[in-house]
């Protein structure tokens, strides 16, 4: 499936509702899933961010097995609406899914293109009769570096506004507890070939909304996403190209956490019949 307007293209597959293939004046800015390195574009985290404790989590005092990340990146999508420059998938609960997530949902994400922009929208609905709770989150993999006569470490991302960050460092998955400082410089965070060595760089607290990608020759994309309270930043390994933008509304779990998904940091408790709605941009040059 494919939506373009005069400025950018985009394809995708039903599969994860997963946005395959990004392009504007024919550079391609998506990560191509080469899987020496990492397999996938840009999945959906839903309905649990990052790892869980044992891979379960407990509600009601009943355990359910869930992978890292949710399984809404492995299930099929139907298309519910499709326009020449938007798209619109859907997942709804069902029989398997119950088995492991004990809520009834209806999940949808919105692809739109605006200019030179890429706009997802995703919104989760409580169609049960309880209340509902769940994470969601973004993983798009970006090319890093963008044309063969450069390398990921010639890249920085900068932040709209002056930081002092903390990356909460995580071990096999789980938080450790421990934190650690990022260093920065005039608001840059250059990606280093030893910046990801010990797994994503996590974020809890940061002011800017934006962040743009650069290139010693250019700004490539500027990533809107106003109103996530948490971000990742993330490449598999040293050789790796490419890094992810990773806004979130939920977190992996701490290593002492008791399991309960109540009690999960960044949970979002949803009231029948009510919907859970946020956005992020990703805006080209």
């Amino acid at each position: 499936m494919k939506i373009a307007n005069q400025h950018v293209s985009a394809s995708f597959k039903t599969k994860g509702a997963e946005l395959i293939s990004l392009v504007k004046d024919n550079q391609e800015y998506l990560w191509q899933a080469n899987p020496k390195h990492w397999g996938r574009h840009a999945p959906i985290l839903f309905p649990v961010v990052g790892k869980l404790k044992n891979d379960q989590f407990t509600v009601d005092g009943v355990e359910y097995p869930m992978s890292q990340h949710g399984f809404a990146r492995d299930k099929e999508f139907e298309i519910e609406k499709h326009n020449s420059d938007s798209i619109t998938f859907i997942l709804k609960s069902d029989a398997e899914t119950l088995k492991v997530y004990p809520f009834k949902f209806e999940l949808r994400i919105c692809y739109e293109l605006i200019n030179s922009s890429i706009k997802t929208t995703y919104s989760v609905i409580d169609a049960g009769k309880g209340p509902m709770l769940f994470s969601i989150g973004a993983h798009p993999a970006f090319n890093c570096p963008m044309t063969a006569d450069e390398k990921r470490s010639d890249y920085w991302l900068q932040f709209e506004y002056a930081e002092s960050l903390e990356t909460h460092l995580l071990e096999d998955g789980l938080f450790s507890g421990e934190r650690e400082k990022v260093n920065m410089s005039d608001n840059k965070l250059l990606i280093k070939d030893h910046l990801f060595d010990k797994d994503a760089l996590v974020l809890k607290r940061f002011k800017s909304e934006r962040v743009h990608l650069y290139s010693p020759h250019k700004k490539w994309l500027t990533f809107h996403m106003a109103g996530f309270p948490f971000l990742g930043i993330w490449s598999k390994s040293q050789e790796s190209p490419f890094v992810c933008i990773e806004p979130w509304f939920g977190l992996a779990d701490n290593a002492s956490h008791n399991q309960k998904l109540i009690d999960k940091e960044g949970i979002i408790l949803l009231k029948p019949k009510e919907t859970f709605s946020c956005n992020y941009t990703v805006e080209l040059f």
